[in-house]
């Protein structure tokens, strides 16, 4: 893999008075923000030169020897690198000559990674933290633009930057478990029975649907922390998952109110995630138990996201906000140049057009 930080996107930054705002985001490596308690770590390659290898993203992410965070957004980058194991989305258009008019067009290009190293195709709140973290630096203009991910291209905006507010467009869901290449014969895997080991209860009713990346939601009587953690992590290794899954229990509150607990593959028991209320919502609208042509909202631990349901795609709206800004010590970056991932390049400066 290049190390490296692409100078194109020096050319599209916007003068942007909210960059000129935020002294402290100078002589940082990382930035750590947070989205209704789902935190990420910010890595910029044009301030901090690594490679994002499992044991280096792990690393950083430990609650208890590195920074700690539920993730890693690596970006913004000019195209995807070389990642064999590194999880696509399933798309109906000729990707290579999408990707190429992507990059041609400056799309700024974000890669997820999971505290366990693995790399996600979506997140949400991720995507409502980069987008305004992009905001904030003066790479993009606020109103709208739009972000590559490796579950496909969204747009985005900040609807305000006091107090955050943040829209992303998710995309339309996918039903096909085809696409997604799940193990099974069926067209769609909805109210379909998942079999679980025999220490646990004999089945669930499921139901599979794609954001760009795999859910599972489970609708349930009472939604609990327990059943997330319990059930969570033998759904996502199903057998029918190849690539694994997210996982939400669920309950509809009313036409236009849900509730879910969600386990999050590669990263446990999480206290939100956009992607998870956008799959809850979804399957929802489809079975018809929720309105399928209205905001609604979806109630999680870490707190209540608004989602827009008037078209297919569907659009989610709320918050997320810069926590805290740092420099890796001189001992983690001794650990990590143990691991090989550390440029001879130090941080690249970059300038507003």
């Amino acid at each position: 893999m290049t190390i490296d930080a692409d100078d194109d996107f020096r050319s599209q930054l916007q003068d942007s008075p909210r960059a000129s705002l935020h002294s402290d985001f100078q002589g940082r490596e990382f930035c750590k923000y947070e989205a209704l308690g789902n935190d990420y770590i910010v890595i910029d390659p044009h301030y901090f030169v690594f490679e994002p290898t499992p044991e280096a993203v792990s690393l950083i992410c430990d609650r208890n020897r590195g920074v700690g965070s539920d993730g890693i957004l690596w970006g913004p980058l000019q195209d995807f690198p070389d990642a064999p194991n590194a999880p696509h989305a399933p798309s109906p258009h000729n990707e290579d000559n999408e990707n190429k008019e992507n990059k041609e067009n400056n799309i700024p290009c974000l890669c997820i990674f999971n505290p366990d190293g693995s790399e996600a195709e979506k997140s949400g709140n991720g995507l409502r933290i980069f987008s305004l973290y992009l905001a904030e630096h003066g790479y993009v203009k606020p109103e709208a633009f739009s972000i590559r991910t490796r579950g496909g291209v969204v747009r985005a905006g900040i609807d305000s930057f006091d107090p955050p507010l943040i829209w992303v467009d998710m995309g339309e869901p996918s039903f096909s478990a085809k696409a997604a290449g799940l193990r099974t014969d069926k067209e769609e895997f909805i109210r379909s029975v998942l079999p679980l080991p025999s220490t646990l209860p004999a089945a669930v009713e499921a139901n599979f649907v794609s954001m760009g990346n795999p859910h599972c939601v489970v609708f349930v009587d009472e939604p609990s922390e327990s059943l997330a953690r319990s059930l969570g992590p033998v759904i996502e290794h199903n057998v029918l998952f190849p690539n694994r899954t997210n996982v939400q229990f669920a309950k509809v509150l009313d036409s236009r109110t849900l509730r879910i607990q969600i386990w999050e593959r590669g990263a446990g028991y999480t206290l939100a995630s956009g992607t998870s209320a956008c799959a809850a919502a979804a399957v929802a609208r489809k079975l018809g138990l929720i309105e399928p042509s209205r905001k609604v909202s979806v109630i999680m631990p870490g707190g209540t996201l608004t989602l827009d349901l008037s078209k297919p795609s569907i659009t989610l709206i709320g918050p997320a906000r810069n926590v805290f800004n740092g420099l890796f010590s001189e001992s983690t970056k001794r650990l990590l140049a143990s691991m090989e991932v550390l440029a001879d390049l130090g941080p690249v400066e970059t300038e507003k057009a």
